[in-house]
């Protein structure tokens, strides 16, 4: 099955709470104005995450920040907004799957 996550071209923005705006700046000192950076930079490797994807499209983001900080997002798509779950810098071995998917 593929989820409409998988395809963020007609995205018009994002979708924030104050949960995870602050989740994310507390647990890993990441502003939301860095994490929504990750979407604007090539290359973006998005793949979806069947075993969270029960109830709604859930997707991860291997990315980077305009200062070329890599992340790890989780992601889903609500109608045409993204929707960050949760963001963190991404760990060795995701670096790598990124460094040799670009």
């Amino acid at each position: 099955m593929e989820f409409e996550c998988l395809d963020i071209e007609n995205t018009v923005g994002f979708e924030w709470d104050d949960g995870n705006i602050s989740k994310n700046e507390k647990k890993h000192h990441l502003k939301w104005q860095l994490i929504e950076e990750v979407f604007f930079n090539a290359p973006l490797l998005i793949l979806e995450d069947p075993k969270h994807s029960d109830t709604e499209c859930r997707c991860f983001a291997l990315g980077k920040t305009d200062d070329d900080s890599k992340l790890f997002i989780v992601f889903t798509k609500r109608v045409d907004k993204i929707r960050v779950i949760s963001a963190r810098p991404m760990n060795k071995k995701e670096r790598l799957a990124y460094e040799n998917y670009s």
